[in-house]
């Protein structure tokens, strides 16, 4: 058996002329953490649905546990969860609602059910009972990310994706966030695939990090080796200078 959740080969993904995945080589091990970092267009976004199956690559493989996803009918969102940038909440549904989302849709579940089921995750993210029957917008937006990692792992997912967990929160908020993702990706044994801007966020929760420029990952090694790294492209990026190999458009 394999040691990687996630292993993918030659991906390549492109938009009419815009060629955004040029050829992506990863593994992402069994129980680790992984994270993604990159300038904003660089196909991280893009490189997440590929493999939740929301896009078809044009050309590569993609295997989760072993088997080949690629154009294939196997359900593997069943083993998903997702923590979207913004929290990505259903205004029109109450917190524990968003956070049963899930179960509700594709389960036999009582709302009765459902409901203390989101209750007992939501504690589980520091948020009291009362704030269930609350509305997304009367919560703060730290508050909502913490309803968005509840009705991630509600289903107690293997893999679970983050799409910049931290944007828009103030520094403590953002450790809080970190934390809890830590607590929650081990408390289930998930694998986890991050996608981030925010280096302190990046240095706190990953096992590994991967830097993706032009389509392409282009270093990949653990947070102390990325410290010592002299790669150029890297060294520019994490470092947030506007002087280097990579040239930003204006």
């Amino acid at each position: 058996m394999s040691e990687n959740k996630i292993e993918i080969r030659n991906l390549y993904k492109a938009f009419g002329r815009k060629q955004v995945l040029n050829g992506v080589d990863l593994d992402v091990k069994k129980g680790e953490s992984l994270v993604v970092i990159g300038g904003s267009g660089t196909g991280k976004s893009v490189l997440i649905k590929c493999i939740q199956g929301l896009l078809v690559p044009d050309k590569g493989s993609i295997k989760i546990d072993g088997e080949e996803t690629v154009e294939t009918s196997k359900n593997i969102h069943q083993k998903m969860g997702m923590l979207f940038q913004g929290a990505a909440l259903f205004d029109s549904l109450s917190v524990w609602e968003n956070v049963a989302f899930v179960p509700l849709q594709h389960s036999k579940i009582s709302r009765k059910e459902a409901k203390n089921e989101a209750i007992k995750v939501l504690k589980q993210v520091g948020l009291a009972a009362d704030v269930a029957d609350l509305s997304p917008a009367e919560l703060s937006g730290g508050m909502q990310k913490r309803v968005g990692l509840a009705r991630a792992i509600i289903t107690r997912p293997e893999i679970i994706f983050f799409d910049e967990p931290t944007t828009g929160l103030d520094p403590i908020m953002a450790d809080v966030i970190n934390d809890l993702i830590i607590e929650s990706a081990k408390g289930l044994g998930a694998t986890t695939l991050t996608i981030t801007h925010d280096m302190a966020s990046a240095r706190k929760i990953a096992d590994r990090i991967a830097m993706l420029y032009q389509g392409r990952i282009i270093w990949i090694g653990t947070v102390a080796e990325m410290e010592e790294s002299d790669n150029p492209y890297l060294r520019q990026f994490i470092t947030g200078s506007s002087q280097g190999p990579i040239k930003m458009e204006v």
